[in-house]
C-alpha cells in the first residue's frame, strides 16, 4: 500500500522548513515568489493533498455544510441542492448531500453523521414527524436550517413555501373547472407537507361551499411514479370515480398520468391532473401536467445563506436573529387540467 504524502515530505524536497511550506498553502503572500515556485513544484511532484480533517481539528470548523432531504430522486429536491450548492461554493464551502428516504432511521443515522464529521452546519428537511432527530442532534450544539418545513415548535430557521395556499391553488383551479369530486392522492400522510396541502385543499372546497366528502383521499406509502401508478390502478377500480385528481407532489403526478394512459382513459377530458412542485418532467410529460410550482432553488440557496449567516455570527457581539422565510406557491396551467365539466 502507497504511503500518504505529508508535509514534512514537501518540506524535505523543497528544502524548506515545514512552516514554510504551511504558508504557501495558507498564506502564499508571505512567501518569496522564488521559494513560493519552489514549494509548489515539490507539492506538484509528489502528489500532496491538504488534510482537510487535520486542519478542521486546528480550526474547530469546518468548511463542510450537510444537508439531508427526504429524497434525491425527486427532482424537486435536486434543484434544492444546486440552490444550496451555489450558495455555498460562494462561501468557499462545500456541501455532503445525504437522503433519508423518507426513513427516520436513516435521517437518525446521517445526523450521527454529521456530528462526527463536525459539519458546519446543516440544512435539513425532516423524516421524523415526531421531532425526536432533531431533538437528539440540537444537542450537538451544530446550527441546522430547515428546509421545505415550518419550523414549529422550534427557534431554529427555516424556508418553507406556504403549501396550505398551494392546495389551495390547485383545488381552487380544479373546481373552478367544474369538477365536485376531487381526488387527493397524497402520499404518506405524516409528512407536514402532505397535511397542509390537503388542508389546503378542503379550504377551497369550503370556499365554494363544498364539504369535506368532495375530496377522496388516496394515502400512498412513498412520494413516487410507482406509488402514483398504484393509486392509479385503485382510482381505475372505484365505481364513481372523481373526474380530476390533485396529487401531493408532480411524481405522484406523473404515475397517475401513466396509469391513466395505459388504461386508455384521456386526460384531461376523462381525468383532469394537477400535481406539486412544478419538476423540470412536468411540462414534458405526454400530456404537460398543471402543477404549483415551488421555488426550489431560492428554496435551497436562501436555507444556505441563513446557515453561512447564523455560524458566521457565533461569536458576535450581536446574536444571528432565527427567521421564518415562508415563499408563495404559484400554479402553472398546462393541458392536464384544462377542460370544461
Amino acid at each position: 500500500m502507497a504511503q500518504s504524502v505529508g508535509i514534512k515530505d514537501v518540506a524535505r524536497v523543497a528544502g524548506v522548513s515545514v512552516g514554510t511550506v504551511s504558508n504557501v498553502i495558507n498564506r502564499p503572500d508571505t512567501v518569496a515568489a522564488e521559494t513560493r515556485a519552489r514549494v509548489l513544484s515539490a507539492i506538484d511532484r509528489l502528489g500532496y493533498v491538504r488534510s482537510e480533517s487535520a486542519r478542521q481539528l486546528r480550526a474547530g470548523r469546518s468548511r463542510i455544510m450537510g444537508l439531508l432531504v427526504l429524497d434525491m430522486g425527486n427532482p424537486f429536491f435536486v434543484d434544492v441542492a444546486r440552490g444550496a450548492e451555489r450558495a455555498a461554493r460562494e462561501a468557499g464551502l462545500g456541501v455532503m448531500v445525504c437522503n433519508s428516504a423518507q426513513n427516520p432511521g436513516e435521517e437518525a443515522e446521517y445526523l450521527s453523521l454529521f456530528a462526527e464529521q463536525r459539519v458546519r452546519g446543516v440544512l435539513l428537511t425532516p423524516a421524523d414527524a415526531t421531532g425526536r432527530n432533531i431533538e437528539a442532534f440540537r444537542r450537538h450544539g451544530i446550527p441546522f436550517v430547515l428546509v421545505d418545513r415550518v419550523a414549529e415548535g422550534t427557534t431554529e430557521c427555516s424556508v418553507s413555501v406556504d403549501d396550505v395556499a398551494g392546495g389551495a391553488l390547485a383545488v381552487r383551479h380544479l373546481v373552478d373547472a367544474g369538477h365536485r369530486s376531487i381526488a387527493y392522492v397524497c402520499g404518506p400522510p405524516g409528512l407536514n407537507q402532505v397535511r397542509d396541502r390537503r388542508t389546503g385543499a378542503l379550504n377551497a372546497l369550503a370556499e365554494a361551499g363544498l364539504g369535506p366528502d368532495h375530496l377522496r383521499e388516496l394515502p400512498t406509502e412513498r412520494l413516487d411514479v410507482a406509488a402514483g401508478r398504484d393509486a392509479g390502478a385503485r382510482l381505475l377500480g372505484l365505481a364513481d370515480r372523481p373526474t380530476a385528481v390533485f396529487c401531493a407532489n408532480d411524481l405522484l403526478a406523473l404515475g397517475v398520468l401513466q396509469a391513466m394512459y395505459a388504461a386508455g382513459v384521456g386526460v384531461p377530458d376523462d381525468l383532469a391532473i394537477v400535481g406539486y412542485d412544478d419538476i423540470e418532467f412536468a411540462a414534458a410529460a405526454a400530456v404537460p401536467l398543471t402543477s404549483v410550482r415551488q421555488p426550489a432553488v431560492t428554496m435551497g440557496a436562501l436555507a444556505a445563506e441563513l446557515l453561512l449567516e447564523e455560524t458566521e455570527r457565533e461569536n458576535a457581539a450581536e446574536p444571528h436573529e432565527h427567521r421564518r422565510v415562508v415563499l408563495r406557491p404559484e400554479l402553472v396551467v398546462r393541458r392536464s387540467s384544462l377542460t370544461a365539466r
